[in-house]
């Protein structure tokens, strides 16, 4: 298993397509070397916010072999394994292994729901397919089940996974999970999954951030990371109000929610500042115009980011 000490900010990165749906490699490529240039500490590719569930298999080999070649080593690459039930979680392990990424990424099985110990077994038996460090993506939102932070705990303690991303949204479950990993000698790397409230993260002892809005402002991600490293919490959190009120730019959108608003608002805002060449989002999502796009330059106009 790598070495690699996973820590500070890791962007899940957006996916650029063309108006056809294909992907864009030349705005794919702008955009991984605008994150790296500012300093982030990874990348994450196939999460939610690269779309994943939208995304056939082929498509996302084809994500991580153009990704992996375009990072170049230069940060560590995660891959999601995210799918259904845990036998396709391993073949999507297996494939993703082989395009060179540095860890994995998966969630809990979203089709056939079972219970606390069928959750704890999927993980055990990723990592009895894997050498890869393995980090739990903790997504109740959209798997229906909320990762218990004693598992977690003892499942790193097992050597069975190395971290965690929590997008729960659950500040209290973050906090208990933070301190029973302190209580156990530090086994996971924490990193919270949530734009607005990194700072808070940070307080409770976080490793570190994997924020969609940081594919918009990875430097201002970046510099509250080394503010937290320097003990600098009045820059941590005048960073991070800068940080939540360019999150409205997800906020504004009337005309859909969930992905559309999320994601189709990120693409929206890179499109808008000329990093993406388009906006336009995988079937069966349509990406945002008119009002939306008006609005959300506003945010972007307000927080300085034209």
């Amino acid at each position: 298993m790598t070495d690699i000490n996973f820590h500070g900010v890791i962007p899940p990165v957006v996916i650029p397509l063309t108006e056809e749906r294909t992907l864009d490699l030349e705005a794919l490529e702008r955009s991984i070397n605008r994150m790296i240039d500012a300093g982030v500490d990874g990348l994450f590719f196939l999460g939610s916010s690269g779309e994943v569930a939208f995304l056939t298999d082929a498509q996302r080999y084809h994500v991580l072999q153009e990704a992996v070649a375009m990072v170049h080593g230069r940060v560590p690459v995660l891959a999601g394994i995210i799918d259904m039930e845990t036998l396709r979680v391993v073949d999507q392990a297996k494939r993703a292994t082989g395009y060179g990424v540095d860890a994995l990424v998966a969630t809990a099985p979203f089709y056939a729901l079972g219970g606390p110990k069928e959750t704890e077994r999927h993980f055990r038996a990723i990592r009895e397919h894997t050498d890869l460090p393995l980090f739990a993506y903790d997504l109740p939102v959209c798997v229906h089940t909320k990762l218990d932070p004693t598992m977690l705990v003892r499942l790193g303690t097992d050597g069975v996974i190395q971290g965690v991303k929590d997008s729960s949204g659950d500040d209290v479950s973050f906090r208990w999970l933070c301190l029973e990993n302190e209580d156990a000698g530090h086994p996971l790397q924490i990193f919270t999954g949530h734009e607005v409230v990194v700072d808070g993260a940070y307080m409770c002892g976080a490793d570190g951030s994997v924020p969609g809005l940081a594919n918009i402002d990875p430097h201002s991600y970046v510099e509250q990371w080394r503010a937290y490293q320097a003990g600098d919490w009045d820059k941590v959190r005048e960073i991070q109000d800068h940080l939540a009120r360019l999150m409205f730019v997800t906020r504004v959108v009337k005309a859909t929610v969930g992905f559309g608003a999320g994601v189709g608002a990120f693409k929206t805002a890179l499109w808008q500042m000329g990093v993406f060449n388009t906006n336009q989002m995988r079937e069966p999502v349509q990406k945002l115009e008119g009002e939306d796009v008006e609005a959300i330059r506003r945010v972007l106009e307000r927080e300085g980011m034209l």
